[in-house]
């Protein structure tokens, strides 16, 4: 088996497919996402989580994308709504400035992960993918109910961390694929 990449590594190279992605799909459609409320955005990425819950409940699946392609519209459409809330409603923005802020809410992001890796000590190592799947599908249930109280929470924290969150478990689930489609291989 081959040695496995440190988190800090493992993520970039993760969020690198990210960021192609976003950037092609930017290419492709322009910002057209900027016309998505935040609920919409929301609803986008509960509807991917549910689809891969039930790839991983059923082990079927007739649409030919895969999970881990899912998990990075998860991330890509957790930074759509990130970048939402920082922009005003009909502010126009440029591929370049659009990318620059994309590495920044992924550096912010980042920040938060390796903070709550090392306090966490690795746990995420030892997690099944398909927790993951649920812990997005929670922090999405929390988001809409977050939204449905207009953004207010008494002792929660808003939907941007949980945005975060979501990225964060998202991504990790992605380096939990690539390891286990590596140790399978090397067989």
């Amino acid at each position: 088996m081959s040695e496995l990449l440190n988190t800090n590594q493992a993520y970039d190279i993760q969020i690198g497919k990210c960021r192609s992605i976003f950037l092609q799909k930017n290419t492709d459609y322009g910002t057209a996402w900027r016309i998505l409320r935040p609920r919409s955005v929301t609803d986008q990425i509960f509807i991917k989580a549910q689809r891969i819950k039930s790839i991983e409940t059923y082990g079927k699946q007739k649409i030919d994308e895969s999970i881990a392609n899912e998990y990075i519209g998860i991330i890509n459409y957790a930074i759509i709504a990130i970048l939402n809330i920082a922009l005003k409603e009909d502010e126009i923005i440029k591929v370049k400035q659009l990318l620059n802020n994309y590495d920044q809410q992924i550096t912010l992001t980042k920040q938060l992960m390796m903070d709550k890796n090392h306090d966490y000590g690795e746990a995420w190592r030892s997690m099944r993918v398909s927790t993951f799947t649920d812990l997005i599908l929670m922090k999405i249930l929390r988001t809409k109910q977050i939204e449905d109280n207009d953004g207010k929470t008494l002792i929660s924290e808003g939907v941007e961390a949980n945005y975060r969150d979501m990225i964060n478990y998202a991504i990790f689930a992605l380096i939990r694929l690539d390891e286990n489609s590596t140790v399978f291989a090397s067989k």
